[in-house]
């Protein structure tokens, strides 16, 4: 499986040839002209779809040799377009189309994701050199950008179609995964087992999630308070403050009361104070504390200043 990143790729080889194609083309038909085909479980056809507040624009579309250029090449100049290239006997294609079309609805009109049935377009299939399927490619601007093959996980499929948005110059939020937000809810209601379970097989798929990192973190955070009296342990850190263990946990309490820069000003001091494996656990524990916030907060970057400070 190729990895899905905007990266060099088979276009930036001259792999893909759409000069003849473009010459074969007949005149241009309307979007709405195209006339749909079969598609993977449904009968008949697979009509265009809209989604929800676009406007009227479609989200995905079957695409034939006759209106590849329109539905294509035209269309992509404004919108990016992803091609999903199927049949109706490939199983994967059965497990990957679905949730680009999903994804194409929650897209919401941001890009466009075209159908090609390998079997009724051979034509366009051999120009597009597939030689198995799945194959996705995206086009942006009239050319192609970048391509792979094969099933991917619904996450790197987000961060690939992220990719191609920007580079089409699209600038749109990304919808956040539903696996997110059910981990999420098994976190507040105390689930801490489920939610760690749900944050690292994000993670599996997508290791550099921050949103997952922190999760996994405030599960940690968690478990760390589980039990404690949070004024017995305000008071301990007060009364040693060459305590270790009491500094961590009095940190932990006040990350989870709101007080979060006061929590990285003590571990700062910590730092500060100690030395070997002290220090160290003051400094790790910190830095769980700051995955929590994520890298973007404010005041993580002034703590790691300091804390950079306090270590050189």
């Amino acid at each position: 499986m190729s990895d899905p990143r905007i990266t060099s790729s088979i276009f930036t080889r001259g792999a893909v040839d759409l000069g003849a194609l473009r010459a074969a083309q007949t005149p241009a038909k309307p979007a709405a002209a195209a006339t749909p085909q079969a598609g993977p479980g449904v009968p008949g056809g697979t009509p265009p779809s809209t989604p929800p507040g676009s406007g009227g624009g479609v989200a995905v579309i079957d695409v034939t040799e006759a209106t590849f250029q329109s539905e294509v090449l035209e269309r992509s100049l404004t919108t990016p377009v992803v091609i999903d290239f199927w049949a109706e006997w490939c199983e994967p294609c059965k497990q990957l189309s679905p949730v680009l079309e999903r994804l194409a609805v929650e897209g919401a009109g941001a890009w466009v994701l075209a159908k090609v049935d390998v079997d009724a377009n051979q034509r366009l299939a051999q120009m597009f050199r597939v030689q198995s399927i799945p194959m996705v490619y995206a086009v942006v601007g009239g050319q192609p950008v970048d391509a792979f093959a094969g099933v991917v996980p619904e996450a790197q499929l987000r961060q690939w179609i992220g990719a191609v948005l920007k580079a089409g110059g699209v600038s749109v939020e990304a919808p956040e995964d539903p696996r997110l937000s059910e981990a999420d809810e098994a976190l507040i209601s105390g689930d801490l087992d489920a939610a760690e379970r749900a944050y690292k097989k994000i993670l599996s798929d997508a290791p550099s999630d921050t949103a997952a990192e922190a999760g996994l973190a405030h599960v940690a955070l968690a478990r760390r308070v589980s039990g404690a009296d949070p004024a017995a342990a305000l008071a301990a850190a007060e009364a040693g403050p060459d305590d270790v263990p009491a500094q961590l946990l009095a940190a932990d309490i006040e990350v989870l009361s709101g007080q979060a820069e006061q929590a990285y000003a003590r571990l700062v001091d910590l730092v500060r104070r100690t030395a070997g494996d002290d220090r160290e656990a003051a400094r790790q524990h910190l830095v769980s504390l700051f995955t929590i916030a994520g890298p973007d907060d404010p005041a993580v970057a002034s703590a790691r200043r300091a804390l950079s400070r306090a270590l050189f």
